[in-house]
């Protein structure tokens, strides 16, 4: 009976305390029954909508639509149906329409901020005509095999891993840098043009390709994002305006390649979403007391 009772008055004296060893009367691992009562499920699981998610995918199909059309320009310049003229003009329009939808879309009100763009843009296109005569040569010794193998790899990775939530280059005002997975993606996409570029008749063709080929994959994610910002409506018209100017021409070149685009597409704008809401009904998450502390604030320093 004594034993009953100082049991008893030991498992009244039991205290949940993180630090101080075991209790008496008590296993290590001992919970009573208040253990489950701070139990929370789902607490961080966010409902998705299926039109929601769909609307946020339209950024990866627009993407794929872009670097479509510089693979259709690429296949152009090297079947010679695309001379130098023709791409330094086209170059010229990208240009001029990409300050247009800066300027319209209020990213550059301050004639300082006109005027750091300009200045970038002329030291870089400087020094990509002065390195043109190295790019032409550069896989003179390699198969062209070899070339178009590496070249879809690289495409493949850069679609992979490029950043489709903002901007693969750095405003002057914006404080984020670009991540590590879009620094890789830009990297390839780079370097795929330059292996394209090098199997080009003349120097002029290499500096046209290269320049057209950077400003895409520089500045087009940039434009693209100012668009976003600005209105998501006319997000949403430039991108399927975009799909079907890409589509049209993809079918012009050949037709299996336009149902695989297509397939992409549906697939990325519609299966896609279509899944993610429904492995939602599956997810399961358990939060207690028992999980590790978190911090309500971002530590600067």
């Amino acid at each position: 009976m004594d034993n009953i009772i100082s049991e008893s008055l030991l498992r009244r004296n039991w205290r949940k305390v993180a630090y101080g060893g075991m209790q008496p009367g008590f296993d290590d691992n001992h919970t009573d029954e208040s253990f489950l009562e701070d139990m929370v499920m789902n607490a961080n699981v966010v409902k998705r909508d299926i039109l929601k998610v769909m609307q946020d995918s339209v950024s990866i199909s627009q993407y794929l639509c872009i670097v479509t059309l510089v693979s259709l320009v690429w296949a152009h310049t090297l079947q010679s149906t695309l001379d130098e003229n023709s791409l330094l003009l086209l170059d010229a329009s990208l240009f001029g329409s990409g300050f247009l939808v800066l300027l319209l879309t209020k990213e550059m009100r301050s004639l300082n901020l006109l005027f750091h763009y300009i200045l970038n843009i002329s030291f870089f296109t400087t020094g990509l005509y002065m390195l043109a005569p190295i790019y032409h040569p550069l896989t003179r010794s390699i198969s062209s095999d070899s070339i178009w193998a590496v070249t879809v790899t690289l495409v493949i990775l850069h679609l992979f891993l490029h950043d489709y939530s903002g901007s693969t280059i750095k405003a002057p005002v914006v404080l984020k840098n670009p991540s590590l997975t879009s620094c890789v993606s830009l990297n390839a996409s780079v370097v795929a043009s330059v292996f394209i570029a090098s199997r080009l008749p003349s120097r002029l063709h290499v500096f046209a390709i290269m320049l057209f080929s950077l400003q895409v994959f520089l500045f087009a994610p940039f434009v693209t994002y100012c668009i976003k910002k600005f209105s998501f409506r006319l997000h949403l018209v430039f991108s399927f305006g975009l799909m079907a100017v890409t589509l049209a021409l993809v079918y012009t070149l050949h037709h299996l390649l336009f149902m695989l685009l297509l397939g992409f597409l549906v697939f990325i704008s519609v299966v896609c979403p279509y899944w993610l809401i429904r492995i939602q009904e599956y997810k399961f998450e358990i939060n207690g007391p028992w999980d590790e502390a978190k911090l309500c604030f971002n530590v600067t320093d």
